[in-house]
Order: structure tokens, then sequence, then C-alpha cells
């Protein structure tokens, strides 16, 4: 059995994340193997692209239900990057509308941003909004690195894990029993994403 599975719906590049992974000595499995992800202990669901394109692949794999079985009823671990964290949202608003997993209810929407460009490419500060396994031995106003035009609305502020200003607040991690998410790209950050990657692996 592997203990980590990374899932893969051909959204983005995520050799990087494998390796963030491994680099903590731990076995790692990249798929989109139903039969594999079924008996993952934990998953981490990365991905960079369009909301409606990820929903789209993970059906055409038979993974959308599969992922809210193994999340929701046996609580598995979760960790969603960037596009995977925007997927565990009720309803996103890219390419036209799209129902995402409604593992932590909220909306996905463009970034309002009359100033600065879109997408939000690069380093920014973290602020935390409650104590998480998540992110311990990470400091207040940790970089971290963001590429995002599209931002999550929770419904219920108790799932922000943690804020970050682009022009205005964003959500930039979420959090809810075993579900956790982030906006930002650990496998890009360096020291901190590692530390990251490193709690998630000791959950």
């Amino acid at each position: 059995m592997s203990r980590i599975v990374i899932v893969d719906y051909s959204c983005g590049n995520i050799d990087s994340v494998q390796s963030a992974v491994n680099y903590h000595g731990q076995t790692s499995v990249i798929t989109k193997d139903s039969e594999v992800i079924k008996n993952a202990e934990k998953i981490i669901l990365p991905g960079q692209g369009s909301f409606k394109t990820g929903v789209k692949n993970l059906k055409k794999y038979g993974l959308f239900d599969l992922l809210k079985t193994k999340i929701l009823e046996d609580k598995v671990p979760i960790l969603g990057i960037c596009l995977g964290m925007q997927i565990f949202a009720t309803v996103g608003f890219e390419d036209g509308q799209e129902n995402g997993l409604n593992l932590i209810p909220g909306t996905v929407n463009k970034m309002l941003t009359k100033e600065l460009k879109l997408p939000h490419i690069g380093w920014n500060q973290i602020k935390k909004k409650k104590e998480d396994t998540l992110f311990h031995n990470i400091e207040e106003e940790t970089d971290f690195y963001f590429v995002h035009s599209f931002s999550y609305i929770c419904d219920n502020e108790n799932d922000i894990l943690t804020t970050t200003k682009y022009q205005n607040t964003f959500v930039s991690a979420i959090s809810r029993e075993n579900i956790f998410g982030l906006q930002f790209h650990p496998e890009k950050s360096l020291a901190p994403g590692l530390q990251i990657i490193k709690n998630f692996i000791n959950i």
C-alpha cells in the first residue's frame, strides 16, 4: 500500500510535489488508478488550470465520487494545492459555473484587483486566522509562492486557516477536520513549504 497518493488528473506538473514528499523519506505514488487511491492513507490533490477542467477530468477518470467517499466517509487526510484546494469548494465560476467536491462549503471566484495584475504570481505573506498542525513551526507572515487568478470564499469563517493580501485580502489556506487546502504552492516555497509537507505527512 502506498502511504501517500498524489492524484494525477492531468492538471499541471506534479513531479515537484512528489519530490517534496520524497524529500522527507516517504513513499508516494502519482496515479489516476482508482484502486490505488482507494487504499491511500493520505491523499494530495495538486493542480493548475481551470476549475471546470479539473472537475471534468476527475469525473472522466472516475475519481470525483471516490474522493468524496474517501474524505467524507473514510476520513482520509487530504491536502489540496492551488486548483486542488479550489475544487474542494461547493461551486466555481471559472469558464462558467461548475460544482466542486463540496468538502468545505464555499465558492471560487475571480479575484477583485483594480490596480494589480492577474494572475497573482510570486511570493506573498500569510496571516494565521487559527492554529493548526499543518502550520506547525511556520511563523506569522512567512512568504509562500502563489500563481492564481481565482480565490476561495468560505461559507464558514472557521474553515479559514490563513489569509493573504493582494490589494484585497483573500483566503490562502483552509482546514476542516481531515481536509486541508493551500492556495500557494508549498513544493515551490523552499524550506517553509517543505515544512508544511512534513506537517501533512505527520498528521
